[in-house]
């Protein structure tokens, strides 16, 4: 009975007052006032950078390398790229140097160990590369270069010493975009190979500092 008594009382107001008591719409901003906050948004132009799209990389490059007992030489190279993304990419390397005299050589005058055509060395690898830390690089306050850290592994072959080597190799690399098609690289790569030169088998390692341009097609 109270029950029933409590609704009668809420509902009849309602009904009388002609519209609900909480329904009533905020009163409208007169013509001279200004909203408070403007819901336009002036929109910006924005002018994006067209950046070439190409996979295929194709370069050369020349430096130093240190053939283990050989001493330190020119190296100079070509290689070819394909990007499968962003990050990750494939290579296929060739490079040219030639070794010089060992330390027993110099110390034992008259004595060769190799054959002239013998010092000529040759390298070929097939690798893939993957970039670890992309960022930029800034000139001045007008001026921004894409750059990447790298690195890259793989396998191949190299003639040296009369012989050819079943060769590894490891390198890390830092990579600067100068413009939307041209790309530098700043390289080191070790060359890991066994090699029999002295009578007996032993594992070399063969580094390498490089400094290469290339550019996407």
């Amino acid at each position: 009975m109270a029950s029933w008594i409590w609704r009668t009382v809420l509902i009849v107001p309602v009904l009388f007052a002609g519209e609900p008591l909480l329904a009533k719409a905020p009163a409208d901003i007169s013509a001279g006032e200004e909203a408070v906050i403007d819901p336009r948004i002036e929109r910006r132009r924005v002018k994006e950078a067209q950046i070439d799209a190409e996979n295929f990389e194709i370069g050369a490059f020349a430096g130093l390398i240190s053939i283990e007992d050989f001493g330190v030489d020119t190296l100079v190279g070509a290689r070819a790229s394909y990007h499968v993304s962003e990050d990750i990419s494939f290579e296929a390397t060739i490079a040219f140097a030639e070794g010089g005299q060992t330390n027993f050589e110099k110390l034992n005058a008259g004595v060769s160990l190799l054959q002239d055509d013998d010092r000529k060395l040759t390298t070929w690898h097939f690798d893939i590369a993957y970039q670890i830390l992309p960022g930029e690089a800034f000139l001045g306050s007008g001026r921004a270069y894409n750059t990447g850290l790298y690195l890259a592994g793989g396998a191949g072959s190299t003639d040296f010493g009369g012989d050819n080597h079943f060769t590894v190799n490891v390198a890390t690399g830092y990579r600067i975009l100068l413009t939307d098609w041209l790309s530098m690289r700043l390289e080191m790569r070790d060359y890991i190979y066994e090699i029999d030169t002295f009578g007996e088998n032993q594992i070399t390692q063969n580094l390498a500092w490089t400094l290469g341009v290339s550019g996407f097609f």
